[in-house]
């Protein structure tokens, strides 16, 4: 994923990261496009005040505070696959809205290749947004949960927690 890091000015042709995943995913999580921090981190969701690993830690036990590394292999291991909806874009800042001629991500493509997802989760409204422009091209359920970010503060940490409990009931129903 190194190769894929992109830091740089604020505003940035920026080019987003490959996606995470094991041998057989049953949850595509599906972000928007990597936050500044997350792109200086060469991270998902590397912005420590992101709820995205804290909601991991409620779910599947995967300490935030492991090794970015051995969070992924958790992860993985879980079944979930991690990417995002946006591939490159240009973006001042990390707002959503700020993204200006998003290239999008081979979706269909990755599910031909993992046909073992059952759920595509879309972290936030924004990724749900871009999602829409190739959901005519996907037959597999998804849903559009709280962003994780820090902006959305309509949502406390608790209530997020709740909302992505569909992602473990997902990944336990197999097992």
């Amino acid at each position: 994923m190194a190769d894929q890091c992109r830091a740089g000015s604020p505003v940035a042709t920026s080019a987003g990261f490959l996606p995470e995943t094991g041998d057989s995913p049953r949850v595509l999580i599906l972000g928007s496009f990597p936050s500044v921090k997350s792109l200086e981190h060469c991270e998902y969701y590397g912005n420590p005040q992101n709820h995205f690993w804290k909601i991991m830690v409620a779910l599947f036990a995967i300490d935030h505070r492991l090794p970015y590394r051995d969070r992924i292999a958790s992860l993985t291991g879980h079944h979930i696959a991690l990417w995002d909806v946006v591939r490159s874009c240009s973006r001042k800042g990390s707002a959503d809205e700020e993204i200006r001629e998003p290239l999008l991500n081979d979706i269909p493509g990755f599910l031909t290749a993992h046909p073992t997802v059952q759920l595509i989760v879309l972290n936030g409204t924004a990724a749900g947004h871009y999602y829409r422009r190739i959901v005519m091209h996907v037959s597999i359920v998804h849903r559009i949960l709280p962003s994780t970010s820090p902006a959305n503060a309509r949502y406390t940490l608790a209530e997020k927690t709740e909302a992505w409990k569909i992602v473990r009931e997902t990944c336990e129903n197999e097992e």
